[in-house]
């Protein structure tokens, strides 16, 4: 399956957050969710396309054709990292993570959850 592009990713979005949805609900909500507006008939195209491509599903047993989510979001955020760390970091994850954590400040919970990541990989690592 081929990655999504930013405008299939932002439909991905409203889709795993809403579950299905038609064309004019997925429209209105990312108009809600962008400062430009994005026309129906853009929307409709690119959810057309992504069906084509096996991103998501459509019912058409009612006039308002449904759609849902095929591609699944862990999935799909793991390709695009993947890919986006190789490109960027040249496959280093410790820079990625280094340059996100030097980019701003994280709170005491997100530090937190950093820590428990970070010594659940160690006790994992201890184990094989």
């Amino acid at each position: 399956m081929q990655p999504p592009t930013e405008g299939e990713l932002a439909i991905l979005g409203v889709l795993w957050r809403r579950g299905a949805a038609t064309v004019r609900e997925v429209n209105d909500r990312l108009n809600e969710d962008s400062d430009k507006s994005i026309g129906y008939t853009t929307t409709l195209k690119l959810m057309q396309l992504m069906a084509d491509k096996g991103l998501v599903s459509r019912d058409t047993s009612a006039r308002s054709h449904v759609y849902t989510a095929t591609a699944e979001r862990e999935r799909t955020q793991q390709g695009l990292l993947r890919r986006f760390v190789e490109s960027t970091f040249g496959g280093s994850r410790t820079q990625l993570v280094l340059r996100a954590l030097g980019e701003g400040s994280a709170s005491p919970a997100e530090l937190a959850q950093i820590k428990q990541l970070i010594e659940q990989l160690e006790k994992e690592e201890s184990h094989d």
